[in-house]
């Protein structure tokens, strides 16, 4: 009557146990022909264990409200089936026994303490996952060094055996490990017996009768068999007896009852067992007729040989949900199919069986359609959203990464996840946005040539997962930006948008908008023209020199030199020899004259500087023409350059004198004390010669003794051909160090 209410929490179980399989598999199976798996997959057993609190935590809820209904709907069905088994009572003394409300205390003692037999196995589940987890981990890595097997083989094989065995959480008394869906079946369905038989009884009791009869169950068992068709006392004595009880109808008349002895006796004796088949109704004397029950021991067996081939079926599923390898999918899928036929065939040699499908199903979903009705009104089929949710709550992460975005979506929606939950779906949103935009970015893991039509954002993003070499390619694409939102014509706001958001900003955009985007995709298409793959073009002879000039904007230091060199090819002037006669002064001024001559066909720079009409340049202009009119100027070409030009030019032929100097002392410029207070040894080349000299190198005095050294004053002197006051004292200072030497 009540047998098919324990179904939903088996079910439960078996779903959890698969979900547990699926978690171990999977954990097993990621990087498992890697180096160091051994070490990567103990260090995961905290994930392992987080994933499979998940799957625990949401059982326990789930068959608390499962075991409560089932216990409440079985006590319903054993009081209603009582109510009708008192069809001969009067109509009086039927309604009253009709309506009473069956014991709620009494339900709810039954449903707790069903709840607390089954949940005390979760304290073990975990344990026993965790540990089995590890002693695979184990047995796998110490299996391929003793060249007994690979390591795919020996997890396969670990897996295999634990999918038979199951997760086994529970210890009775007498030593016996059971199954977890098999307990948990076991436990509900004897609550549920007991929930539907206590209420029975305790109807029949109210109304008075307290005989009952057993049924004639058909492949009975062997505990049960001596009670079937036997006439029982709900509150009497035990022990076999006669007695006399009032005949149902005729007031008045008693009649012998043969009574096998009171139902507790019985059931202490084996009756009603978990899944026992049999019931008791009332017995009402002079009406009841007692037939001889049949006995069918090899109905029995054949019952039993159709249990066992629905636990091979199941098993075999099992090893299929926990396989590792393709072969090993397939060979539990073959022996699925093999017994199944051996199903068909017992079937046919019993035609008095009936197939119960939904008993050879890990998925409750293959339940008979009837069943499964009766489960949706008791418990109406979760939402879409529901069971996304419930998928990522109870799963590990490579199951969210298996759900599609529409099923994470849905399960966003829901109102049963938290905060952690929730952050787990942040989580895996945000790596598929990174591999997308990695895809992107660098497909094939290369990175693109053109890096303008990427957001600010978007290579922020990628920075941190690209190589050395492409990590500088977006930082020199960065750097380019700023200069690029600096420059005149170029909209700071539209430099960082990909090419994604200028075309947004496009859309709808009024006629100043859209000439800006317009010109930032121009600039965009000739930058990635120019610098393909964020490198300046190899052959430069192919562009303008507005081209050329644009690109010396982005270039960087050794580019800028590329661009220098190719328009120095295109206006290639042939520059003289430098002048060597032994006068320093003279050969930089010959030098000087030279450069002015080859540069002869240039506009005067007093000319083409007008071109600017900066009264700026005016000014320095006129201002250089006075100084050179209070200086005094000869018609003498060389006597045209000024003190101030002269200065000027002193700069150079210190920095010229220098270059020579270390070139020919190989370096050795400075004694050790002027080396160890870090003096520069360019200031040695100008000043007052007792300085110079406390601080020079023996080998640069030798070169001052050949080439000379002439201060500031001395230099002008030579230049402009008028004596200067300090030139005398400082040729005297020289002359006096060199004799000291």
């Amino acid at each position: 009557m009540v047998e098919d209410l324990a179904a939903g929490t088996r079910d439960l179980y078996a779903e959890a146990e698969a979900r547990l399989l699926g978690i171990l598999a999977r954990q097993l199976a990621q990087g498992l022909d890697a180096p160091g798996w051994a070490e990567r997959k103990l260090a995961a057993v905290q994930q392992l264990r987080r994933a499979s609190q998940g799957v625990v935590d949401e059982l326990g809820k789930a068959v608390t409200l499962e075991v409560f209904d089932v216990v409440a709907e079985a006590y319903n069905e054993g009081h209603r089936a009582a109510v009708a088994e008192l069809g001969a009572l009067s109509d009086d003394a039927r309604a009253l026994v009709d309506d009473v409300t069956p014991n709620a205390q009494a339900v709810d003692r039954l449903a707790q303490e069903t709840v607390d037999v089954v949940t005390s196995t979760h304290r073990s589940i975990l344990r026993a996952v965790v540990d089995r987890f590890r002693a695979i981990v184990a047995e796998v890595t110490a299996t391929p060094l003793l060249g007994t097997g690979t390591r795919r083989q020996a997890t396969q094989d670990a897996m295999r055996r634990f999918a038979d065995e199951g997760i086994r959480a529970f210890v009775d008394r007498a030593g016996r490990r059971w199954q977890l869906t098999s307990y948990a079946e076991m436990a509900v369905r004897t609550s549920v017996g007991r929930a539907a038989t206590e209420a029975h009884m305790r109807t029949l009791s109210t109304a008075g009768i307290d005989l009952v009869i057993v049924s004639d169950a058909p492949r009975e068992c062997p505990l049960c068999r001596p009670w079937e068709g036997r006439v029982l006392t709900i509150g009497g004595p035990d022990g076999e007896r006669e007695v006399e009880v009032e005949h149902a109808i005729d007031d008045g008349r008693l009649i012998p009852v043969r009574v096998a002895g009171s139902l507790d006796e019985a059931r202490r004796a084996g009756l009603q067992h978990p899944n026992c088949r049999h019931s008791v109704s009332a017995y009402t004397p002079g009406l009841t007729t007692v037939e001889q029950a049949e006995s069918d021991p090899a109905g029995y067996e054949a019952g039993q040989r159709q249990r066992a081939i629905e636990r091979n079926i199941r098993k075999h599923k099992k090893r299929e949900a926990a396989a590792i390898t393709p072969e090993a999918q397939r060979a539990a899928r073959l022996k699925v199919r093999q017994w199944q036929g051996a199903m068909r065939d017992h079937l046919a040699a019993h035609p008095d069986l009936r197939r119960l499908r939904h008993r050879e199903q890990l998925d409750p979903s293959q339940l008979p359609e009837k069943q499964r009705e009766e489960r949706r009104k008791r418990n109406p089929d979760p939402t879409p959203e529901q069971v996304e949710a419930a998928r990522v709550w109870s799963g590990d992460d490579q199951t969210v990464r298996e759900m599609s975005d529409d099923q994470l979506a849905a399960a966003e929606g829901s109102r049963l996840l938290d905060d952690r939950a929730r952050a787990r779906i942040e989580a895996e949103a945000d790596r598929r946005d990174l591999d997308d935009l990695l895809g992107r970015i660098a497909p094939g893991r290369t990175l693109a040539d053109d890096l303008a039509r990427f957001s600010d954002a978007e290579l922020a993003r990628a920075y941190g997962h690209l190589d050395d070499g492409d990590a500088l390619r977006v930082m020199a694409e960065m750097d380019r930006r700023d200069r690029a939102a600096q420059l005149p014509g170029v909209s700071p706001d539209l430099v960082g948008l990909s090419d994604h958001d200028l075309a947004a900003r496009a859309r709808g955009a009024d006629a100043e908008t859209l000439a800006l985007v317009a010109a930032e995709a121009a600039r965009r298409d000739l930058l990635a023209r120019l610098f393909p793959g964020g490198q300046l073009l190899a052959d430069l002879s192919g562009l303008s020199d507005d081209e050329l000039a644009w690109a010396m904007q982005y270039a960087a230091s050794e580019e800028l030199l590329r661009i220098a060199a190719e328009m120095d090819r295109r206006d290639a002037v042939g520059m003289p020899q430098p002048a060597d006669t032994g006068h320093a002064v003279a050969d930089l001024l010959a030098d000087r004259d030279a450069l002015a001559e080859a540069m002869a066909p240039a506009p005067d720079p007093e000319q083409w500087g007008r071109l600017a009409d900066d009264e700026k340049f005016a000014a320095e202009a006129a201002a250089l023409a006075s100084a050179q009119e209070e200086e005094g100027g000869a018609t003498d070409e060389r006597h045209t350059i000024t003190r101030r030009e002269a200065r000027a030019l002193y700069d150079e032929y210190v920095y010229r004198q220098y270059l020579q100097a270390e070139d020919d002392c190989n370096g050795y410029l400075l004694n050790r004390k002027a080396r160890e207070a870090g003096i520069n040894p360019v200031s040695l080349f100008s000043g007052p010669a007792r300085i110079a000299y406390a601080r020079a190198s023996d080998e640069l005095k030798e070169w001052w003794a050949a080439h000379g050294r002439l201060t500031q004053a001395e230099f002008i002197e030579q230049v402009v051909g008028k004596p200067q006051r300090w030139a005398a004292g400082a040729r005297k200072n020289e002359a006096d160090k060199q004799a000291k030497r």
